[in-house]
Formats: C-alpha cells, structure tokens, sequence
C-alpha cells in the first residue's frame, strides 16, 4: 500500500459520507504495509487518521511497515506524535541493491511474468539501472512492453534504445583517478588518504573514497580496502555503510559527494 493510495481512500471516504467503512477496513489487517510515509507531510487530518489506524492496529498485536526515504525525525511536516509511534519499532537501512541482487531480482520478475529474456538482456538492465527496485522494475515492463508491441524478443540494441531516457550517462573514470579527485577536492595529498590514521580530516574523504569506489564503479571490496593501505576489506565494506546511511540525513556531506560527482564528469 502506497502512503498516497492511503490518502485518497480516506478523501473518497470523506465524499462518499462512508468514513466508517473506511475506518473498518484499515482496522482490519494482521499486516500493514505502507510505502512511501513521507508522503503524510503536511496533510494533518490524514495524519490524525492514519494515527488512530496505527493504536488500532498495534493495540491489536498486528504487523506495521513503513518505509520512507529518510528516518521519521527528518521528515517534516510530519506531527510528532506518529514519529515517536514509528521510532518505537526497529528501523533498518535498506540500502542500494548490488548488481547480483538486482540481476537476481530481474530474474525472479520475468519469471514472475512468464517471460523468457536472455542472460545478456538481464545483465544490461542490471548493470544500468542501479538506482532502486521500482526503477529496474519500470526499466523491464518497458521492455517487456516493447517485445508485446513488436511480437518479438528484442536484442541488446532494441533494448539499448527502448531504455537510453533511462540510463544514466557514465562517465569512464579509473580508481587511481577517483582517489585523485576525491584528495583534491578535500585539499589533501593523495597518499594521504592511504595513511593509517584516524584522524577525521583523513577518515572522511578515505570513506567517501571507499563509498564511491563501490558505488559508482561497483569496485570489489578487497581491491577497495587494499588500494586505500586497509589490512582487509571489511573498514571498506564498513565506511560504504556508513556514507550510504549518513548521506540520508546529512545534507552537507550529500552536497559534497555530489560536487565531487560532478568534477568527475567535467573532467
């Protein structure tokens, strides 16, 4: 359930006169689901609603999810009665899935669907669109879209133009060159960032060193931690962690990752 199919039912309900089938129908679940909360800013009275669905249902020992692209205590507009109800539970970071999980995911939707795709065609969506599961999932409905329109299996140069608005153009960087930008950028030596030292003007661009090496270039996490002087690749596996949950909520740290995005495409 979407957090803004949610938000018309209860405005339907509302026209209609039938706001207790609406309540009824909430209220009756062992699972909630709900997409998208953020949605809920600013709309007080769907707020209010939706926080007596939620006592009603908890009260009942049912399931509650949500998601949200940020946690509950960065999200404004939203009353802080429901962000003490959804910072009560567990919170989990979902983050970026890699290129096997999306291959993986691409596989189970075509057979899902009942499609046979090639290998390779599956392999080019994965490897392009990188972003989240509703854009790969978007990316092969075109696909399969094309193929019911033109009675066929595409080929990889179908697919390449049926998807080319969607792919992001790449920019063709080496590590070494990312290191150097990324040491430029926060006015260092590049063996700088090599250093063992826990001193936070090093840590910081090491880790969004290591946060971009693995992101942008999907490169492997030992060859990661052994280029930037780590014993092994778990500080590597560690700081793409920790950039990927601190970029949600600190706005600062996402400009600069995205400053130095661009300096590596105009370079």
């Amino acid at each position: 359930l979407t957090s803004e199919k949610f938000a018309n039912d209860y405005v339907l309900a509302i026209q209609n006169k039938n706001i207790h089938l609406f309540k009824e129908k909430y209220r009756q679940y062992n699972l909630l689901i709900v997409d998208d909360i953020q949605f809920f800013s600013d709309k007080l009275k769907i707020q209010e609603e939706f926080f007596h669905v939620f006592n009603a249902l908890y009260e009942g020992n049912n399931q509650i999810i949500f998601s949200s692209d940020k946690p509950p205590q960065y999200i404004v507009g939203l009353e802080d009665r429901l962000k003490s109800r959804f910072e009560g539970g567990m919170m989990v970071d979902i983050s970026q899935p890699s290129l096997e999980e999306r291959t993986a995911i691409l596989r189970v939707k075509t057979q899902q669907r009942g499609y046979l795709i090639p290998d390779e065609i599956t392999d080019f969506i994965a490897q392009n669109i990188k972003e989240n599961i509703r854009e790969l999932e978007g990316a092969l409905n075109s696909v399969i879209g094309q193929s019911k329109i033109r009675g066929r299996t595409l080929s990889l140069a179908d697919v390449e133009e049926v998807l080319k608005r969607k792919i992001k153009p790449v920019k063709i960087i080496t590590a070494d060159q990312m290191i150097k930008i990324i040491a430029n950028y926060y006015n260092l030596e590049e063996k700088s960032i090599n250093e063992k030292t826990r001193r936070q003007e090093i840590v910081k661009p090491r880790q969004i060193a290591m946060y971009l090496l693995r992101n942008d270039l999907n490169t492997p996490y030992p060859y990661i931690g052994r280029r930037l002087g780590q014993k092994d690749h778990t500080t590597a596996i560690h700081a793409y962690k920790k950039i990927t949950c601190d970029i949600k909520i600190d706005k600062k740290l996402e400009q600069e990752i995205n400053n130095i995005r661009d300096i590596i495409l105009k370079s």
